[in-house]
């Protein structure tokens, strides 16, 4: 990060570990939106990838689609 608040800082308040934040703004940084969009489950052809054996609990989901909105919302104010 450039300036403001650091990963540790961000990964402690949104409750996950700073690899993530770290990982988050390294593909911000090269891709910038687009870097962030969800790219779990995109298959590059037809009958590629592996379907997913459990859906992701509504609740981990919710968690985790708050961590990445709060994570934006300090990358915009930057």
């Amino acid at each position: 990060m450039k300036e403001g608040i650091g990963y540790e800082t961000v990964a402690k308040e949104l409750g996950i570990h700073h690899s993530m934040v770290q990982r988050w703004v390294k593909h911000y940084e090269q891709e910038g939106m687009k870097g962030l969009e969800e790219k779990r489950g995109k298959a590059k052809g037809p009958g590629k990838g592996r379907p997913r054996t459990r859906p992701e609990d509504p609740e981990t989901k919710i968690k985790r689609l708050e961590a990445e909105v709060e994570m934006l919302k300090k990358l915009l104010k930057m």
